[in-house]
């Protein structure tokens, strides 16, 4: 600040003075307060509105600048900014309106409007479980308020008269709707124990915060059930005051609290009928609490926002939020199906199986709630228990043994009962189990993130991916020190300068894993729209392109199986089967890596394919890398079909793949190949001489056609590659327990593939009468048939 500034303010600030007077002074004129002047305790001073002075001061200073006292904080600051801003000052009122609510919480109720108040409780309820703050949700009922506060030592106490004797005569009140109420809390608390048990993002999925309220934790739910029981054998009683609609309507909603509290209550080990049963009963009250809906009168003061005055919360006074009957009815419907579908995971005791499993799982539309996936996730690690019989150890070494250790004495659980420290089995325990606490945390993660909502866990499998990548590099020492007591034998090398090579099985374990959630980030931005028109011929390549070094290394882990299976002499039965297994899920896994390339190259833009730069593994390739894979995006733009993007006009190509590339720049195999790379495989046609003399326009249309072709081609490949996948058992694609619901992908997969056999026919069709302008039009819909695959639909027109 200047020194004429200074100045300036000086001399205004010291005209903001004090006196004994109710006015304020300025020069010669005196103006009134008009502001209310609050009251001050001592009698020799009074306060003076210094509003004008103030302003006039603060005028002096320049844009920016700020002058701040020592011992007035930033903190205080703020708090002064919202004293009587309606938005954040939760005691500011408005003109007439008081500071508590003037509704009876005790006055007498007419049985239809308990049914309307236990309707509106039960859609606040939903709205909590969509991800709302209980402040403005169910904690904005003076009937659940007046319960929770003070808190009650027993359901005795949680009353809504507390200290005075209720009226015999107002039974509906201080029977019917209190015991609804408790039964209500008493499920809201389970809800809540179930979800912050479980790994959730507060706020992103769901607000746990209870503002120092307690959801009747210490309260017994056989009490809880016994008061449900007793409102309905009250309700049954009333023939006279009640009509037969309105009795049958209360009767059906106490039903509903107490089946959803005994299935929100249910213990995760109770046996697979009884939990799918406890839910299936929760379904079948639905109807009638809508189809009853109608006989009730809702009493929309017995809410009110005021309450939130009341919380020990620091957010700002919030509006309430109320569904309508029928949308949280149908978001029931919902919770209630998914939690019984969630019961399938207890038949799967294999990685593979839970991975198919909660893969399908959480695609469904809309996807689950976040209690639903709480709940499965508290079906597959509960206490560092998988599906509530097999201990984690055996759960990662029988996913070991399915994809390259079957039948090996790696993953002999009887290698832990030897003690002699000399003994082999010894060595081998103790390093295995070296690499389960390493990989253990990781492999959780990996769950977990497949359990959350869908950005979540791709922004999550951008951070396990790395976890993996330091597994994989780890697992290569722990397997270099088990030959010792394995006793490898390496395969050897073609050529006489070849090296040898050695099977790695752990280190090949982590990195199939990690392929596999690479690709997964990949689809997952197809699926949640991350990508613009002109990077979706791009990314495709780069989906393909990882796919392809997936089948690679399963082509190298079936070699090194069907290797140890033919050195068995004299293999026993168990042998036999835990090697046709892994053969199987082998061979099954390769199918849908060539599927998965094949149809994502036929998408891409890529030319003729040669990642033998990136390879580890030389091994032979799939058929469709052996066509000239010029496919249906870079025709597009090579066409300039696409509708046009956004051009940032402050960043450059290079610079967008280097951010879309990010989550994988650390990862040293595969590594991200160079922009230059990059950009010469999916502009293959970039460097062609654009002729447009009659001649130089046939070359072009013939370049076209061939490539439109070998799109053609490749769509054939795919389609075929799906249809095999789509056919497989569910003991070969491991999907016991969703079998339906995968099957059901599958197919929308397989109608992708059709529609880009469409598409690939309408372009040439239109390329062979001439290419004329205005006689073809291309769309890119972000709905399609699956989400990872999105389809240009081409229409002539």
């Amino acid at each position: 600040m200047d020194s004429e500034g200074d100045a300036v303010l000086s001399h205004e600030a010291s005209q903001l003075q004090v006196d004994e007077h109710a006015s304020i002074t300025n020069g010669t004129q005196q103006h009134k307060a008009t502001s209310i002047i609050p009251r001050i305790l001592n009698k020799q001073k009074e306060a003076h509105d210094i509003s004008e002075d103030f302003t006039r001061a603060a005028k002096a200073l320049g844009t920016g600048q700020l002058i701040k006292d020592e011992f007035f904080t930033l903190f205080e600051a703020v708090g002064a900014l919202e004293i009587m801003d309606p938005k954040m000052d939760s005691g500011c009122l408005a003109p007439g309106e008081t500071l508590e609510d003037d509704y009876d919480v005790l006055r007498k109720l007419l049985p239809e409007e308990v049914v309307g108040i236990i309707d509106q409780l039960l859609c606040a309820e939903v709205a909590w479980y969509m991800g709302n703050h209980l402040s403005q949700t169910l904690f904005s009922s003076l009937h659940i308020d007046r319960l929770l506060w003070p808190e009650p030592k027993s359901l005795d106490e949680a009353t809504f008269h507390r200290n005075s004797n209720p009226p015999s005569d107002n039974v509906m009140l201080h029977v019917v709707l209190r015991n609804y109420c408790l039964g209500l809390i008493k499920t809201c608390y389970f809800v809540h124990k179930k979800i912050v048990s479980e790994t959730y993002y507060e706020e992103e999925d769901f607000v746990s915060n209870l503002y120092n309220r307690r959801l009747l934790p210490d309260s017994n739910i056989a009490d809880v059930e016994d008061l449900l029981d007793r409102a309905i054998w009250l309700i049954e009683a009333k023939k006279e005051s009640c009509s037969d609609h309105i009795r049958e309507a209360l009767t059906s909603r106490f039903m509903f609290r107490k089946r959803f509290l005994r299935a929100v209550a249910l213990d995760p080990c109770v046996s697979k009928e009884e939990y799918a049963a406890s839910w299936r009963n929760c379904s079948s009250t639905l109807p009638s609490l809508l189809d009853s809906s109608k006989h009730g009168s809702a009493v929309p003061q017995s809410f009110s926002a005021k309450i939130q005055r009341r919380f020990a919360s620091t957010v700002p006074p919030r509006p309430v939020m109320m569904n309508d009957l029928k949308e949280s009815h149908d978001y029931l419907q919902r919770l209630f199906d998914d939690a019984e579908k969630a019961e399938g995971v207890i038949d799967c005791l294999k990685g593979s199986q839970i991975a198919t499993f909660v893969s399908i799982f959480e695609t469904r539309k809309p996807q689950p709630s976040v209690y639903v996936r709480c709940l499965l996730s508290s079906l597959i690690h509960n206490k560092m228990r998988v599906s509530g019989e097999t201990s984690f150890t055996q759960f990662i070494f029988d996913d070991l043994a399915e994809l390259v250790l079957p039948a090996d004495i790696l993953v002999d659980m009887a290698n832990y009962v030897v003690e002699a420290p000399q003994s082999r089995k010894f060595q081998i325990a103790k390093r295995m189990d070296v690499f389960v606490g390493r990989v253990g945390q990781s492999y959780l993660d990996t769950l977990r993130a497949m359990n959350m909502n869908r950005s979540r866990m791709r922004r999550m499998l951008c951070h396990t991916i790395l976890d993996w990548e330091n597994i994989q590099l780890d697992a290569e020492e722990i397997d270099m020190s088990l030959r010792e007591y394995t006793h490898e034998e390496p395969i050897a090398g073609q050529a006489p300068d070849d090296e040898d090579v050695w099977s790695f099985p752990l280190s090949s374990w982590s990195y199939y894993h990690k392929l596999h959630q690479m690709e997964w980030v990949v689809q997952l931005g197809f699926e949640l729209h991350i990508y613009r028109t002109d990077e979706l011929a791009g990314m495709y390549w780069y989906l393909q392109y990882l796919a392809n070094f997936r089948l690679q290394h399963l082509q190298r882990i079936r070699t090194f199986t069907s290797r140890r299976k033919t050195l068995l002499e004299r293999p026993t039965p168990e042998q036999t089967a835990a090697f046709s297994q892994s053969l199987s899920f082998i061979t099954f896994s390769m199918l849908e890596a060539s599927a998965t390339q094949s149809f994502a190259d036929a998408l891409s833009c890529v030319s003729q394919i040669r990642l033998a730069k990136f390879r580890v593994f030389h091994l032979p390739t799939s058929l469709a890398d052996i066509f000239l894979n010029e496919k249906l995006y870079i025709s597009l733009i090579h066409l300039s079909l696409l509708p046009a993007s956004f051009d940032f006009p402050y960043s450059t190509p290079a610079f967008r793949y280097s951010l879309r590339m990010r989550p994988f720049s650390p990862i040293s195999i595969p590594s991200v190949p160079s922009y230059e790379e990059y950009s010469s495989l999916i502009n293959p046609l970039s460097s062609q001489p654009q002729d447009q003399d009659a001649l130089g326009r046939s070359l072009q249309a013939r370049r076209l056609d061939s490539l439109l072709e070998a799109a053609e081609l490749g769509t054939k490949i795919a389609r075929k590659e799906w249809d095999a996948v789509g056919k497989s058992s569910a003991e070969t694609a491991r999907c016991q327990g969703c079998e339906k619901e995968w099957r059901a992908k599958q197919k929308d997969v397989l109608r992708s593939v059709i529609a880009v056999g469409i598409a690939v026919a309408g372009l040439r069709k239109w390329v062979a009468e001439g290419m004329e302008a205005g006689k073809l039009k291309v769309e890119v819909d972000e709905k399609s048939y699956h989400d990872w695959w999105v389809v240009p639909k081409v229409r002539a027109l």
